[in-house]
């Protein structure tokens, strides 16, 4: 099967690399050249575990391609995946602007019958509204639309691609259906299939329940801190019934990244449009707000006021194993800190570079996680990498000016806190003084 993807970010790039891996030629298609340049040496323009040795197998093995050249790959596809992002509009809805011009690119250059299967988080409805503008933009062939939503995780993505629990398809057509469905057969995965409105409602109510989840459970740890009960253990209790699940109840301070906060702000907006007053969901968005500035919270109790404190971020990237700093936690950390007059001092392994272009001027960055903390007043983890959580505990002690640790992924198990002189401060569990 020859396919075309159109936009090599998180879900194309990964999505052109798996499909390539299990036979197809594959080619990505992106408008920028400089970073098509570097794809072609191999160089992936994301941070994600994996995936350069996977790219440059497959434009070894003559499967994988890329191009910034897509009306000449259109023409030639049997199957064109649209991956283009569809980033929030000050609204809340999702901004179609790039979706709509990859419609108008395909419509212009296809000459033969073709298969559109759409991987990006879209309303519901725009499968159906990109099939209108296909109808008349190009009428001389005949394009069915697909939609196919994706449900990786950043930093465990081609994981999730070959081991993922099911694939969605949601066509009008069979015989489209069929063509999707034969394509990712080889990954072994269930296929469920669907109609397009309930695909496109599927990838947002799934998004949706996670957070609700995670806000659900960051409720229960702020109760756990008062009534003097353990967040781990209460999890831990509630995960063993079948019914709940042990998935997604870690406590902590919120969630971040490029889909749960915006898929959550745009569903609220899609029931609002229809009249439909969604307040659970509004409910789980203003807890999310509230919880990442948790820690925050914990340091002006017990510093009283932060000016002139210096105090050491650790991780800045929304979650492990991802240089994404898309609603990340130290986003907002890091700009109530500096409202507080102190001074901040970060340090993450991956994501500095581009956590540069997005936080305060006035964020100083370490080249060590010792440099980050040497002469703080308190340190602040925002991020679970694994360097953190294996992390020897007397580093603190030695490095800091006070040992005062504010955790906000509960990294360290509170009995190995206490063989040091630490102070320690984590979410919904008893601190350590």
């Amino acid at each position: 099967m020859n396919i075309v993807v159109v936009g090599t970010g998180y879900v194309g790039l990964v999505t052109g690399v798996a499909l390539a891996h299990i036979g197809h030629r594959v080619t990505c298609v992106d408008v920028d050249k400089e970073k098509v340049d570097c794809l072609r040496q191999g160089i992936s323009p994301i941070y994600e575990p994996g995936i350069e040795p996977f790219m440059k197998e497959n434009m070894d093995a003559g499967r994988l391609f890329f191009t910034t050249d897509g009306a000449s790959a259109f023409r030639e596809a049997d199957v064109i995946y649209v991956a283009v992002g569809t980033p929030e509009n000050e609204d809340g809805f999702a901004d179609l602007t790039y979706l709509k011009q990859a419609v108008k690119d395909i419509a212009a250059a296809v000459t033969k019958d073709v298969i559109v299967v759409t991987k990006s988080t879209v309303p519901i409805g725009t499968n159906h509204e990109m099939k209108r503008m296909f109808a008349e933009l190009a009428p001389h062939v005949r394009i069915e639309v697909v939609s196919n939503p994706e449900f990786l995780r950043e930093g465990s993505a081609i994981h999730d691609t070959f081991h993922g629990d099911r694939i969605v398809i949601g066509a009008d057509d069979e015989r489209a259906a069929s063509v999707v469905a034969d394509i990712h057969r080889p990954f072994g995965i269930p296929i469920f299939h669907t109609d397009i409105r309930s695909a496109e409602m599927i990838k947002y109510a799934s998004n949706a329940f996670l957070a609700t989840k995670i806000s659900f459970i960051n409720e229960i740890a702020n109760i756990c801190e008062k009534v003097g009960a353990d967040i781990e253990q209460v999890a831990a209790g509630m995960g063993m019934d079948a019914r709940i699940g042990s998935s997604f109840l870690r406590a902590g301070i919120g969630y971040g990244g490029s889909c749960f906060p915006k898929d959550t702000k745009a569903l609220a907006k899609i029931a609002a449009n229809i009249d439909h007053h969604f307040e659970l969901l509004k409910a789980v968005i203003e807890v999310n707000n509230k919880q990442q500035r948790k820690l925050i919270e914990k340091a002006k109790e017990r510093f009283g006021r932060l000016a002139g404190k210096r105090v050491a971020l650790l991780g800045l990237s929304f979650k492990p194993n991802t240089d994404d700093m898309r609603e990340a936690a130290s986003l907002v950390v890091a700009r109530e800190l500096l409202a507080e007059q102190a001074t901040v001092v970060a340090y993450d392994p991956i994501a500095m570079g581009k956590a540069a272009h997005v936080l305060p001027k006035e964020v100083i960055y370490a080249d060590r996680v010792e440099q980050a903390l040497e002469r703080a007043d308190a340190a602040m983890i925002l991020t679970e990498w694994d360097e953190f959580r294996q992390l020897d505990l007397s580093v603190y002690v030695k490095q800091m000016k006070t040992p005062i640790i504010f955790d906000g992924r509960n990294c360290y198990a509170l009995d190995d806190v206490k063989t040091y002189a630490i102070e320690y401060y984590s979410i919904g569990r008893k601190s350590v003084k």
